[in-house]
């Protein structure tokens, strides 16, 4: 009666459904690293985090860019970077933005399940940028965010846009970034990876209605 009574119990629990997390949403997390004879850099990222940034390039502004980057999308990123900073400030800010970006497009996987597309305006004081995000598997960069200053104290103005086309050939997305106004070099600079943050929290969120990739043709891999 007791062997019988442990036989049913065992049948009943090997009978019970256990509740386990897709490989895609268990992944959604990259730890990334690229070494070349220019720069090291490591990119640490969980798309579903709470907004913990850290970063430490060599390069102040930047990593004030970044860690506001992660405020506004809410993820978890930690950057760690050395380059020739004595030469200049270039090759870091690229590569950086090239790890960022493998490290999306791995935590992304196939992209199963994602929004995808992902729009978002934000101000800073005077200035206001518009990021508009595919995460499509193509990349293309609309980069329309002039600023007449060189400098942002020791920082190039225009090494955002090597960042910005680093970030989405790595990702394979789409992404057009528009300056509606501004005159500050700061706060436009920081208005549009603000815009970019919160665009791409939305494009890379999960869609509760959906079963696979958002596309008719049944992948964004490519």
């Amino acid at each position: 009666m007791q062997k019988h009574k442990i036989s049913a119990q065992n049948k009943e629990k090997a009978a019970t459904p256990v509740a386990r997390l897709a490989p895609a949403e268990a992944k959604r997390s990259a730890e990334v690293e690229r070494k070349t004879r220019e720069t090291s850099v490591t990119v640490a990222l969980k798309l579903d985090g709470s907004g913990r940034g850290e970063a430490k390039t060599g390069v102040p502004f930047l990593d004030h860019m970044i860690e506001s980057f992660a405020r506004h999308g809410f993820f978890d990123l930690k950057v760690e970077a050395t380059g020739d900073l004595h030469i200049d400030d270039h090759h870091t800010v690229e590569d950086v933005g090239m790890v960022v970006g493998r490290a999306f497009r791995q935590a992304l996987g196939d992209r199963a399940g994602i929004k995808r597309f992902g729009e978002a305006t934000v101000p800073l004081d005077e200035a206001v940028c518009t990021a508009i995000v595919d995460i499509s598997g193509r990349a293309y960069l609309g980069y329309n965010v002039p600023i007449s200053q060189e400098r942002v104290g020791n920082f190039q103005t225009e090494l955002v846009h090597d960042f910005m086309k680093a970030l989405t050939d790595e990702v394979g997305m789409n992404l057009h970034l528009n300056l509606v106004s501004g005159r500050n070099p700061h706060h436009i600079i920081e208005a549009t990876f603000k815009a970019l943050a919160r665009a791409m929290d939305h494009a890379t969120a999960r869609e509760p209605r959906l079963s696979g990739v958002l596309s008719t043709k049944g992948t964004l891999s490519s």
